[in-house]
Order: C-alpha cells, then sequence, then structure tokens
C-alpha cells in the first residue's frame, strides 16, 4: 500500500514493525475514507484493498470484520457518536469520520480490546492520517464515548 509505506516513511517509521492488527487498521481507515469520499459497496472496496503489496501483512480476518462491520453498522455507529461532538458529523472531515466509526465500532462491538487501547490506536490513526490537531479532537470524542459504550471498565479502573 503505497499510501501507508509512504507516511511511514515520512513519519520515520517502517511498516515492518507495525502489527498486523495495526496493519489491518490502516487497510480498514482506507478503505472507510474511500467509502466516505465515493461510495461504493464493501466487497468492492475490500477486493481493492486486498490486492494490495501491504494486505498479505495484515490481520485479515480482523480487517474484514471492520470494514464490513462498520459499513453495516454506519447509521447506528453515527447515532453513537453525534452526542459526543461538538458540530454535526457530516461536517468532519473524511479522515476523522473514518477514523471515529472505526474507533467506534471497537469500542462497541470489540470489549476484549481494552478501550484505552482502541482510543490509542484511532488517535495514532489520527495522527498519522488526520489534520494537524484531529487526533485531539478523536481522542477527545473516543473518551466522552467510551464513558457510555464502556462504563463498567472504566468504572472498574477507578
Amino acid at each position: 500500500m503505497k499510501r501507508v509505506e509512504k507516511r511511514a516513511e515520512k513519519q520515520g517509521r517502517g511498516t515492518a514493525r507495525k502489527s498486523r492488527r495495526r496493519l489491518a487498521r490502516e487497510l480498514a481507515l482506507q478503505g472507510l475514507y474511500q467509502w466516505c469520499v465515493a461510495g461504493g459497496s464493501a466487497g468492492t472496496i475490500e477486493a481493492q484493498l486486498r490486492d494490495t503489496e501491504e494486505f498479505p501483512k495484515t490481520d485479515e480476518e480482523y480487517f474484514s470484520r471492520l470494514l464490513h462491520g462498520v459499513l453495516m453498522q454506519a447509521p447506528e455507529l453515527e447515532k453513537e457518536i453525534q452526542p459526543c461532538l461538538d458540530r454535526p458529523f457530516n461536517e468532519l472531515s473524511p479522515v476523522e469520520i473514518s477514523i471515529l466509526l472505526l474507533g467506534a465500532y471497537e469500542l462497541e462491538r470489540h470489549p476484549e480490546i481494552p478501550y484505552r487501547a482502541v482510543i490509542n490506536e484511532a488517535v495514532e490513526l489520527a495522527k498519522a492520517y488526520g489534520g494537524t490537531h484531529g487526533h485531539k479532537y478523536v481522542n477527545g470524542v473516543l473518551d466522552k464515548l467510551a464513558v457510555k459504550l464502556r462504563a463498567a471498565e472504566i468504572g472498574a479502573k477507578i
């Protein structure tokens, strides 16, 4: 995946050091971004991403679950996210929308992943692909959402 490699090189990181799950999230983010900007079906987007150079290095099953899960549940996820925002959902950038949908999906559907890890992964994606201060916004929104979706987990840590 040329975009991921170029971005990683700019940041002084090699893609070889990234975990298979992180690469799966990056590819899912790329697919969600494509969906936000140009539309298309999950199957078509997945087929295009499977042809990338990076795909064999990813956790293919997790990538597929993320991409299909987020796209199938996008309207519900948007409703979950909206109360945590300071502006309408559709006024966010496509990158922020994609990252927030991905983070919300993981918070809601993957309780085996600690909420702090979900938020951290989303923040890292926002730092790598979002606007200058987008990672701070993503962090704040997902923190609020985690309180709602993972109240028991957060309460146990206090």
